[in-house]
């Protein structure tokens, strides 16, 4: 066990911003226990810390998750993503969102950009992360384009496995 993880409360060293304890149980819950099916975290700037501001349950679509997210304010979020793959099986992988708007305020731009490193540390189990300005950057397709990209291994032909290439040989 390693000391780090005795703590939940932590501080970033470089904007001073620590993480409930609540943001990293509710994690926590999204991850092993598939309560939530998103989780938005803001920053409390009185408190100096992340805190989550809203959860989804299970039921709750991609959709309804991106229309809890603030038009004009930056925050974190985790979404449980849920798939099938080739073969039929059922996965499910955790995306890390650092949602900045084009139109938010600058400080809070700032703030967010700092924080981010050292909050997404804290959370473990994280499978990907996107950087999204607008929308469209983290559209449904963009989660299962990485998910592609990531999750499914190219076709080999018959000449390359006999050759013993490995997928990331593949171009």
């Amino acid at each position: 066990m390693s000391f780090r993880s005795l703590s939940l409360r932590s501080s970033n060293a470089s904007s001073g911003m620590g993480v409930a304890d609540d943001s990293k149980s509710t994690f926590l819950e999204l991850k092993r226990k598939k309560v939530h099916r998103y989780v938005i975290f803001m920053i409390d700037e009185k408190k100096k810390e992340v805190v989550v501001e809203k959860t989804g349950g299970p039921g709750e679509s991609y959709d309804d998750f991106t229309a809890a997210l603030p038009v004009n304010d930056c925050r974190y979020a985790v979404y449980d993503f849920d798939f099938v793959t080739e073969d039929n099986c059922q996965k499910s992988k955790i995306f890390f969102i650092s949602w900045s708007p084009s139109v938010s305020r600058i400080r809070s731009k700032m703030l967010y950009a700092t924080s981010k490193d050292r909050f997404r540390h804290e959370l473990d189990g994280v499978h990907y992360e996107i950087q999204a300005t607008d929308p469209t950057e983290m559209d449904l397709e963009v989660l299962r384009t990485v998910l592609i990209r990531h999750v499914e291994p190219p076709k080999l032909t018959s000449s390359q496995r006999i050759a013993g290439f490995l997928p990331t040989d593949v171009s």
